[in-house]
C-alpha cells in the first residue's frame, strides 16, 4: 500500500514536470540539471550549491588566480575524464577507461585484463605510448575577441573547416596575449558556445608519458558487462589506476624510462566513508555532447532515424561478434574492447528513445520554441521564429538522405573493419611506395583483427543493410549482387588483400586497372564514395542550418538569460552538483541509492562469464565483514559521455566517488534533464581502496594517497 502511494506521488510529479516545462521554460524546472561553466559558478550556483550542503568557498573548486580543485582535474586520453589523488601524480580513472592500455600489455599467458594488475613499484609501472593526461590551466571567455578577429579578417578561406578556423584564432591569440611560440605539451583550445553566440578558450598542458600502476580484475572492473551496462542497481569495480611522468624539470615529455613522477599543483583528497543519502555530490569533468537546445523535429529525427538505425544495425554486429568471442579466449581478448565500444553507443540509442516516449520529449521541445515564438512576437523579433521556421523545414527536407547515410554508416562503415582497409591513394596509383604499402597492410591485419570474424560480419551487415537499402541507393559494388553469402566468399578467395605474400607479390607487379577491379578495392571505394556524396549532399546546408539554430539559440540567451541556461557539453570542463540519491524507475519499484558486495554475491553465476569472479575475488566477497562493504552509489548529478572517470566530491571537496555510467532512464538527459529517473552510477571510493588493498596488495598507493576517514 504504502510503494503504491509513492509510486501515484511520483507519477505526479513526472506529470507536473512535463506541464511547468510545457507551460514556462528552462527556468521553470532547474532541479539538479546543468553541465555549467567553473568560471560563472559563483554568479550561477554557488548559493544553490551551499543550500545543498557544499561547504567549500567557490574559490576553492575555481580560482583564475591560485590553485583550486579544477587543477586536479584532467583529461584521459581522448575521452575520459581522470583526477589527481597524490603528490606523485596518480590519477584515477575508470576501468573501462583503461581497458585498451590494460588490454594493450595483456597477454593470454600474462592476462592483465582477467587478473588485474598491480606494479610493485614505480620502475614495474607500464608504459603506454601515445596515452595522454591533458590539464586545464586557464580558461578566457573570448568572444569579443573572436567577433573582432573576424570582422578584421573577412578575407579567411570559405573552404577552412570551422575547426580550423578556430585553431588559427586560438593560436593568434595566444601569440597576442602570452606571447612567443608554445612550448612542447601547451596547446590551446577554443570551443564555440551556445551554438556559436559565445567563445570560450582553454590553456591545456598535455602529458605524455603515463604509465600503468593498478587495474583490478575485470569480473571486478566489467562486473555485469554488458547486461548491466547503463542499468542501477550496479555493482562494478570500474576503476584503474595511472601515474604521470615528467621531464626532470616537471615539464611534459615523451616517454623516457629516466623521467620522474609528476609534481602536481593540486591533487584530491580522498574520503574514506560510506556515502549517506541525502549527501551532497559534484562531479567535475569533460562531458563530451548534449542536445538539450533540439526542437521538436530534431527529436523525431534523432529517435526514427539515428536511434532507431543504430539499434537494429549493432544488434546484427553484436549478436554475430559474441558468438564467436565466447568459443575462443584468444579472440575474446582481441575484440573485447571493441565489443565494448559498440554495444555503449546501441544501449545509449535504446535508452533514449525510451525517454523520447515516455517524457513526451516532442511536447517538451514543442513547447520551448512555443514560448520563444510567443516571445519574438511580443518583442518583434521575427529572426528567431523564422530561425524555428528554417531548422523545422531543414529537417523535414534531409530525411532521406540522413536515412541513407545512417544506414551505411552504422551497417559497413562501423561494422565491417575490411571496409577501413588501406587503400592506396590515387596520387600513387601509377607507382606505389611499396615499404609504405606493405606497413600499412601489417598495421591494419594486425593481432588485434580476426579475418574469420569480419568475414562473418561482413555477410551479416550487407545482408542486413542490402534489405533495408533500394537497389538504386547502394554503392556500386553492391548493386548486381544477388548471393551475399557467395559474394564475400569469392570476394576473399580473389582479392590481393588475401594474405601479406599475395599483396606485396601485386605491389611488386603492380598494375593500376587490375588494382581498381579487386573486388575488396572496389567495395571498399564504391562503400567510401557512396558515404561521402551522402555526407556531402547534407554538408551543403550545414552552414544554413548552424546559422539557423544559433539564431534560435540567441533567442532563447535573451528570453531567458545567460546565467539561467547551461551550454550544451562539447568536451570541454564542466561541473554538475546534486545529491545521493535512489529513484523508481516505473509503477511500484524502487532502487535505493547504494549497493554493496552482497548484491555481488547474489548476481554471481559462475556459468555466466558477465558473472562470473576469480576464487580470491569470490572470497574476499563472502567473508562476514566485507558483504555489507559498499560497491556503487548513484547521485542527481547531471552527466554523459565523456564524465566517465570523473571523481564525485563531497561537501568539502573530498573524492568519494568515481562516476562511471548512467542510469538506462536517464539516457535521455542528453536532451532533456530528467529529475525523477536521471542518476549518475559511481564507483564508491571506498571499494576502490578495498580492491587495491585487499586483493592487489598495493599498500604503497595506500600510503601515497592522502585518506580522510
Amino acid at each position: 500500500m504504502k510503494k503504491t502511494m509513492i509510486s501515484k506521488g511520483l507519477k505526479g510529479l513526472i506529470a507536473a514536470v512535463i506541464l511547468l516545462v510545457c507551460s514556462g521554460g528552462y527556468t521553470s524546472v532547474r532541479a539538479d540539471e546543468g553541465m555549467w561553466l567553473l568560471p560563472l559558478m559563483s554568479k550561477q550556483n554557488y548559493n544553490k550549491m551551499v543550500k545543498k550542503g557544499l561547504k567549500l568557498r567557490a574559490t576553492d573548486i575555481y580560482n583564475p588566480n591560485g590553485t583550486s580543485i579544477k587543477d586536479a582535474i584532467v583529461i584521459f586520453d581522448r575521452g575520459c575524464t581522470g583526477s589527481i589523488v597524490s603528490d606523485k601524480g596518480l590519477v584515477f580513472t575508470n576501468h573501462h577507461c583503461g581497458y585498451d592500455q590494460i588490454r594493450a600489455h595483456s597477454t593470454v599467458d600474462q592476462n592483465y585484463l582477467r587478473d588485474g594488475f598491480y606494479a610493485n613499484s614505480m620502475k614495474d609501472e607500464l608504459p603506454n605510448l601515445g596515452t595522454t593526461v591533458t590539464f586545464t590551466e586557464r580558461i578566457e571567455d573570448v568572444t569579443k575577441y573572436v567577433d573582432t578577429f573576424f570582422d578584421k579578417h573577412k578575407s579567411l578561406s570559405p573552404k577552412a573547416t570551422e575547426a580550423e578556423t578556430l585553431k588559427l584564432i586560438g593560436e593568434t591569440w595566444y601569440k597576442e596575449i602570452i606571447g612567443g611560440e608554445m612550448p612542447f605539451g601547451t596547446q590551446v583550445s577554443l570551443r564555440p558556445f551556445y551554438e556559436g553566440n559565445k567563445h570560450y578558450l582553454f590553456v591545456q598542458k598535455v602529458y605524455h608519458d603515463i604509465r600503468l600502476v593498478a587495474a583490478p580484475p575485470s569480473c571486478v572492473g566489467k562486473y555485469g558487462e554488458d547486461t548491466d551496462n547503463w542499468v542501477w542497481p550496479r555493482h562494478s569495480g570500474d576503476f584503474s589506476v595511472f601515474r604521470v611522468y615528467t621531464d626532470k624539470n616537471g615539464n611534459p615529455a615523451k616517454y623516457d624510462p629516466d623521467n620522474i613522477p609528476l609534481k602536481p599543483r593540486r591533487y584530491l583528497q580522498v574520503a574514506s566513508k560510506p556515502v549517506a543519502k541525502g549527501e551532497f555530490a559534484m562531479v567535475i569533468g569533460f562531458p563530451g555532447r548534449t542536445n538539450h537546445f533540439y526542437t521538436t523535429s530534431e527529436v523525431v529525427e534523432r529517435r526514427d532515424i539515428d536511434n532507431d538505425i543504430r539499434i537494429r544495425m549493432r544488434e546484427i554486429r553484436q549478436n554475430n561478434l559474441l558468438e564467436e568471442m565466447r568459443k575462443d579466449e584468444a579472440l575474446n581478448i582481441m575484440y573485447a574492447s571493441k565489443y565494448a565500444y559498440s554495444t555503449n553507443a546501441y544501449k545509449n540509442a535504446i535508452g533514449s528513445n525510451w525517454a523520447i516516449n515516455k517524457m513526451q520529449l516532442e511536447k517538451v521541445k514543442q513547447a520551448q520554441t512555443d514560448k520563444l515564438i510567443r516571445y519574438a512576437e511580443k518583442n518583434n523579433k521575427p529572426e528567431y521564429k523564422a530561425a524555428v521556421a528554417t531548422i523545422e523545414r531543414m529537417v523535414k527536407n534531409r530525411a532521406h538522405v540522413r536515412k541513407q547515410m545512417w544506414l551505411i554508416d552504422e551497417a559497413l562503415l562501423r561494422a565491417v573493419e575490411a571496409i577501413s582497409v588501406p587503400i592506396i591513394p590515387k596520387e600513387e596509383i601509377t607507382k606505389p611506395n611499396v615499404e609504405k604499402a606493405l606497413k600499412a597492410y601489417d598495421d591494419f591485419f594486425n593481432k588485434d583483427y580476426s579475418r574469420m570474424l569480419d568475414v562473418k560480419v561482413m555477410k551479416a551487415m550487407i545482408r542486413a543493410y542490402m534489405v533495408e537499402t533500394d537497389v538504386n541507393d547502394l554503392p556500386g559494388a553492391l548493386k548486381d549482387v544477388k548471393n551475399v553469402e557467395k559474394y564475400v566468399d569469392d570476394l576473399w578467395n580473389t582479392t590481393i588483400y588475401r594474405s601479406r605474400e599475395s599483396y606485396r607479390e601485386f605491389l611488386f607487379n603492380f598494375s593500376p586497372e587490375v588494382y581498381l577491379k579487386d573486388p575488396l578495392v572496389r567495395l571498399v571505394t564504391s562503400v567510401r564514395n557512396r558515404y561521402n556524396g551522402l555526407k556531402e549532399a547534407l554538408a551543403q546546408e550545414d552552414k544554413s542550418f548552424a546559422e539557423a539554430r544559433k539564431i534560435y539559440v540567441k533567442g532563447l540567451l535573451e528570453m531567458e538569460g545567460e546565467l539561467n541556461l547551461w551550454p550544451d557539453a562539447n568536451s570541454t570542463l564542466r561541473y554538475t552538483f546534486g545529491k545521493v540519491e535512489g529513484y523508481s524507475p516505473k509503477d511500484n519499484v524502487f532502487y535505493g541509492h547504494s549497493t554493496t558486495m552482497e548484491g555481488v554475491l547474489e548476481k554471481y553465476d559462475p556459468n555466466n562469464p558477465e558473472y562470473a569472479l576469480l576464487p580470491d575475488i569470490k572470497a574476499l566477497a563472502e567473508k562476514p565483514e566485507n558483504r555489507k562493504k559498499r560497491v556503487n552509489f548513484c547521485a542527481t548529478t547531471h552527466t554523459t559521455g565523456g564524465n566517465s572517470g570523473s571523481p564525485v566530491i563531497d561537501a568539502y571537496g573530498r573524492l568519494i566517488g568515481l562516476n562511471f555510467d548512467r542510469n538506462w532512464e536517464g539516457v535521455g538527459g542528453d536532451i532533456q534533464y530528467l529529475p525523477n529517473y536521471q542518476r549518475s552510477i559511481i564507483c564508491d571510493v571506498d571499494y576502490v581502496l578495498f580492491i587495491l588493498n585487499d586483493y592487489l596488495g598495493a599498500d604503497r598507493l595506500i600510503k601515497e594517497m592522502k585518506i580522510r576517514r
